[in-house]
């Protein structure tokens, strides 16, 4: 009896309720932790019970023992006598004669990993529950006929069915007809042990007869045999996210046809217009020649005035398109500092004339990457707009410096002149034949050309700039690894 009550932690109590007398056996001492010498009575085993639940419940089954002759069995908690707190089973049986308990006897077990094992379970188990019932994605259980067995909130509000009407379709009622053979696929091989889970996307019906789009992921549930026992099935609606990708797709589809134009429109530039530019001018050239008495009019002068415009217009356009055209321009490795030192031997006449002054702040080892005649004509811009929109009566002022930051090379180009109205010309500053200043020589291409060079570089500009205080532009350029 001592081994079976040790190995299956099982003690036995008997009470007397005749002269009080109280008997634990040894296992039931050890469970209370107590010495085996230990002589316990009713009030003194009453306290080992944790105060609250378990101590009134075992108050109340034991009186209802002696009293109205009930059996007990109840699961309630101790606190032993090193103060470990523990659950143990209490069960207790009244021996009767002529209506009287004369004896009661008992058993007592540690269940106190079991119970809190159970307990442990049952928490994750309404966490699994809540967790399935308040997902934002629709989550279903399957079973292996492909009937829902339960539904989570997400999933009716999907589909716009309540749980009972929902249960009573299978997977296949709602799944769109195109769709059914890669399910039915899908759902052999996971039972059949080739595929442990299923993802694709793919088409339902919901309860108005709607087509709706979701991502599927579902998985087959084995038991320890790996026998399948059912499927869990993660269903994300993104019918909204599938139509604006639709929306998103033809824009492209449409943007991409306009650059096709827009390519085609620049080809026409570059060959056609200049084309057509030449053969006038040649014309006149040889009406001049050949014709010069129908030359010595007033239309003539003005005629031949408008072909010259038109040809700076066609220069200037064959420029803007080149740019556009070329996909993929060969970069290399520029010494910026190198750069600009060319940029001024080649204005340098015009740097001497005008007395301005040019303050270089450029570490000799910034190296960005670029195309050298982009580069060229980028700095040879800003700096001749520099000289050009100086103040009047006023020599020009430029002051250049480069600073690195990750990937860029930030290029800072700063003026004292005339400076922009950024209120009020800000949005026009790089558009095409914007001008900003009463200058003859305006045409109002420069910054557009530069502006197309630069972002064909792959870099970016921005610039601040205050009327009578100056423009300071800053260009962003690919930094050489």
């Amino acid at each position: 009896m001592n081994f079976i009550q040790e190995r299956a932690s099982i003690g036995t109590w008997e009470y007397n309720p005749k002269s009080s007398e109280l008997n634990w056996s040894n296992q039931t001492k050890k469970i209370h932790e107590v010495a085996l010498d230990f002589e316990p009575n009713v009030e003194i085993g009453l306290t080992f019970y944790k105060e609250g639940h378990s101590l009134e419940t075992i108050n109340e089954l034991f009186t209802n023992c002696l009293e109205e002759h009930k059996d007990f069995d109840a699961e309630v908690q101790i606190v032993t006598a090193t103060g470990k707190d523990k659950w143990v089973r209490a069960i207790g049986i009244p021996i009767v004669e002529n209506n009287e308990c004369v004896f009661v006897q008992g058993l007592f077990q540690d269940i106190d990993n079991r119970t809190k094992n159970a307990k442990a379970l049952a928490l994750k188990e309404e966490q699994l529950r809540l967790t399935f019932d308040t997902a934002l994605v629709g989550m279903a259980i399957i079973d292996l006929e492909g009937q829902w067995i339960n539904v989570n909130k997400s999933l009716c509000k999907t589909f716009g069915y309540n749980k009972e009407e929902i249960k009573s379709l299978s997977f296949m009622d709602l799944t769109h007809p195109d769709d059914l053979k890669k399910d039915y696929k899908a759902m052999l091989s996971m039972m059949s042990g080739n595929l442990d889970y299923f993802e694709t996307e793919k088409r339902y019906i919901n309860k108005k007869g709607e087509t709706i789009w979701a991502q599927l992921f579902i998985s087959i549930v084995r038991n320890d045999n790996g026998v399948p026992q059912h499927f869990v099935a993660q269903i994300n609606d993104h019918t909204e996210i599938k139509k604006s990708s639709e929306k998103v797709n033809q824009l492209l589809r449409t943007t991409e046809d306009q650059n096709k134009r827009l390519l085609n429109f620049a080809h026409i530039v570059s060959h056609n217009l200049r084309s057509h530019y030449g053969n006038l001018d040649m014309l006149l050239d040889i009406i001049e020649m050949d014709l010069p008495e129908t030359t010595d009019n007033e239309i003539f002068p003005l005629v031949k005035q408008a072909v010259s415009h038109l040809g700076e217009t066609v220069a200037n356009l064959n420029e803007v398109a080149a740019i556009n055209i070329q996909k993929d321009l060969k970069t290399e490795k520029l010494n910026l500092l190198k750069c600009f030192n060319g940029a001024f031997s080649s204005i340098s006449a015009l740097i001497i004339e005008s007395k301005t002054s040019v303050s270089v702040d450029i570490d000799p080892d910034i190296a960005i990457k670029g195309v050298p005649a982009y580069l060229d004509s980028i700095i040879l811009n800003f700096l001749t707009n520099a000289i050009k929109y100086k103040k009047p009566q006023e020599p020009a002022k430029i002051e250049i410096n480069a600073r690195v930051d990750q990937d860029d090379v930030i290029l800072e180009i700063r003026d004292y002149g005339q400076g922009i109205d950024l209120k009020k010309y800000g949005e026009k500053l790089f558009g095409m034949y914007k001008t900003f200043h009463k200058h003859e020589d305006s045409r109002g291409l420069g910054l557009f050309i530069t502006k197309n060079q630069i972002e064909a570089l792959g870099g970016k500009i921005d610039v601040k700039s205050q009327v009578n205080e100056g423009t300071t532009f800053y260009i962003y350029l690919k930094k050489y690894e």
